[in-house]
């Protein structure tokens, strides 16, 4: 049997590589990501539903010369616990109100990984409705960070971070509507990729996620997982609205691949012009000089936004969206809507969202798109914008907490006073990504963010493994025993 130690040497690309040689069976290979989940998991609380049984008939399955093959055939996987449905397994959004939610058919995601061979072993922890930028659903309780259980693993993707730093596994579904792919791979010292808006599909159920600005994907522990889960996942679905841009090659092409000479703005504060914490400015400062040795134009430049009113937009989408989900889930329980069911921002999300008359909600949306072309206008001069991921290392747990019942404090806590830099790819459906290239004073993982223009994940693949290579992090892991 594959050691612990042998496991975390292997990303998810050598794994799918060990098993297809013969040198690893798929079955060996799920029984170390469940022994290390058994082993850190009551701590983490990263994973909280699991399908062991299953995952193990779909390993053996896997490890019959005749079975199944795909680009990561036998390797383990987590479901993020919003969205992403897997038939006959629950799904609770991290909320009370879907708590006994099963449902009977997979996401159109989810049949895209089972085709790519990875064997589901269950499902990661997420804040209700994914609504924050920290773990700590009333339903299953706080995700610690694994460098420090006093501090989030952020959100809302933080159970699929923590279990990928914690080695259960090399990567897991994360998705991504204000940053929730990026705010957790930052705070867990691990790659995280938000693709362009459209890229990969969000049906069967519904079309688009918050109007566009929310997305799924991975955190990893590599740049070449991402690359070659992208290939795996992206393209369009029947019947959906719309579709990023096709890749003019694979993506993992892309990984190794010469970057040419980028010009690369950097950002030392937020979009609001308002700085970023001095440890995150340190770390974007070592990048931005890591760039320039690399042979990078790297110049102080920021798009000039309209903060105040995106993030107002933003708050109309969202509201809006919340209160159509919690009130279609009720009538599904013939109930009425109730602030019982849900936690406090929850239901304030809802009954603004209920408030909202159409004409709000279009104008929202126009603000969105208006954003989109400048920030397009932007990119004209430049290949990229180099900031921080966040406006601070991470938090200490219960920073932003969602028993708020005053949803302007709670609205300012989240979006002004830490997530300055990701939300604004979510409104304008550009490709982003943060990478661990900093680590605080006090061993805390800061994450560097890149944004590229609308449809150019390439080259945010091409800077990433040049990074990648220069500034090796892979061996760098918390130590949890």
């Amino acid at each position: 049997m594959i050691t612990f130690a042998e496991y975390q040497k292997l990303d998810a690309t050598a794994l799918a590589e060990a098993i297809a040689n013969g040198d690893l069976s798929a079955s060996e290979v799920l029984e170390a990501a469940i022994a290390r989940a058994e082993v850190v998991n009551p701590e983490l609380n990263a994973i909280v539903h699991t399908q062991y049984d299953k995952a193990r008939n779909l390993a053996r399955s896997t490890d019959v010369p005749s079975g199944p093959k795909g680009p990561f055939q036998g390797v383990p996987y987590l479901l993020k616990d919003l969205g992403a449905f897997d038939a006959g397994e629950p799904c609770t959004f991290g909320s009370r109100l879907w708590a006994d939610f099963v449902p009977d058919h997979d996401a159109t995601y989810t049949e895209r990984c089972k085709a790519a061979g990875l064997v589901i072993m269950g499902r990661t922890n997420t804040p209700e409705l994914g609504l924050n930028a920290t773990t700590e659903p009333t339903l299953h309780g706080a995700t610690p960070n694994p460098w420090n259980p006093n501090h989030s693993a952020g959100g809302s993707s933080g159970g699929s971070a923590a279990a990928v730093a914690a080695g259960i596994l090399p990567m897991a579904h994360a998705t991504d509507g204000g940053g929730s792919i990026r705010i957790p791979a930052a705070n867990c010292g691990l790659f995280g990729l938000k693709p362009t808006r459209g890229r990969n599909p969000s049906g069967p159920d519904v079309g688009e996620g918050w109007s566009g600005m929310s997305t799924g994907h991975v955190v990893s522990r590599s740049v070449r997982d991402s690359a070659r889960m992208l290939d795996c996942t992206h393209g369009p679905a029947p019947g959906d609205p719309y579709a990023a841009p096709p890749p003019a090659r694979p993506f993992i092409n892309e990984v190794g691949a010469d970057t040419g000479q980028l010009r690369i703005a950097l950002m030392t504060n937020g979009f609001d012009g308002r700085p970023l914490d001095p440890e995150c400015i340190k770390g974007v400062e070592t990048t931005a000089k890591l760039c320039t040795d690399l042979g990078h134009r790297v110049e102080i430049a920021q798009p000039n936004l309209d903060v105040a009113a995106i993030n107002q937009a933003s708050r109309t989408v969202i509201a809006g969206n919340v209160w159509t989900a919690v009130r279609l889930r009720s009538e599904a329980l013939g109930r009425e809507p109730s602030g019982q069911d849900v936690e406090a921002v929850t239901w304030a999300f809802a009954q603004e969202g209920l408030k909202c008359s159409a004409g709000d909600y279009a104008a929202a949306v126009m603000v969105m798109h208006q954003a989109g072309r400048q920030l397009a206008a932007f990119f004209a001069d430049y290949d990229l914008i180099l900031s921080s991921t966040l406006r601070h290392p991470p938090l200490p747990l219960g920073a932003i907490d969602m028993q708020d019942t005053d949803l302007d404090h709670y609205y300012k806590a989240l979006f002004e006073e830490e997530i300055a830099i990701t939300p604004f790819y979510n409104n304008t459906g550009c490709p982003a990504m943060t990478l661990p290239l900093h680590m605080s004073a006090d061993g805390l993982p800061v994450g560097i963010h890149f944004g590229a223009p609308f449809g150019d994940e390439a080259t945010l693949f091409r800077l990433a493994a040049q990074l990648e290579a220069a500034a090796p992090w892979f061996d760098r892991v918390p130590n949890l025993g």
